[in-house]
């Protein structure tokens, strides 16, 4: 899971590196956010996730968002580094990861946890490509390895709260790819952004 990770992790560093200060209002896939928005999540929840891979991840303010500065791709590019540093850590497979955002005071295992940030990162590197109009050039073996975790991903109420990590899943389409099930699952349509027909 460390090495999937890590790949899908260094593939949103690829994508996030497209985009200029001009691109961080456009619209993005999840919700409410800008493109703005989701970066400064995603750096957010990489500092959250190294902080849990450090046996550090109960302090709240580990997880806090923080303003993307002059250079948002080079800010996110850090962050990226240091969860990957993280997880690569020698120590970091044996910790249980505090991840507050998700069961309060409760430790998950690293693999699961790291399952977890893998999945986030899959959908998201998606979600920066739709964001800037690009197609998402993602390795083929990591959507087959992201696609059980995103199925198993529980569709309940609990995606109705407001900032919930995935809205509620779309129903299945029958010329579905892989990918097109990760996202449906997720809540997500293939097809964002939808325009109305004309």
């Amino acid at each position: 899971m460390r090495e999937l990770d890590r790949r899908a992790v260094l593939a949103t560093v690829d994508v996030v590196a497209l985009a200029g200060p001009a691109d961080l209002d456009r619209p993005t896939p999840c919700s409410d956010w800008t493109l703005g928005d989701l970066l400064a999540h995603m750096t957010a929840q990489h500092h959250g996730f190294a902080a849990a891979a450090r046996g550090e991840g109960a302090d709240l303010d580990a997880w806090k968002t923080h303003p993307l500065g002059d250079d948002p791709a080079k800010t996110y590019t850090k962050a990226a580094e240091a969860v990957l540093a993280a997880f690569a850590d020698e120590g970091a497979a044996e910790r249980g990861f505090a991840l507050p955002e998700l069961a309060g005071d409760l430790a998950f295992p690293a693999e699961q946890a790291m399952s977890f940030h893998f999945i986030d990162y899959v959908v998201h590197g998606w979600d920066v490509a739709r964001a800037l109009g690009l197609p998402y050039g993602i390795a083929p073996d990591l959507v087959d390895a992201a696609r059980p975790i995103a199925l198993a991903v529980p569709d309940n109420d609990y995606r109705l709260r407001p900032g919930a990590a995935f809205a509620p899943a779309l129903p299945p389409s029958g010329e579905a790819t892989a990918l097109d099930e990760i996202l449906r699952a997720l809540g997500r349509s293939p097809a964002w952004p939808v325009r109305p027909a004309t």
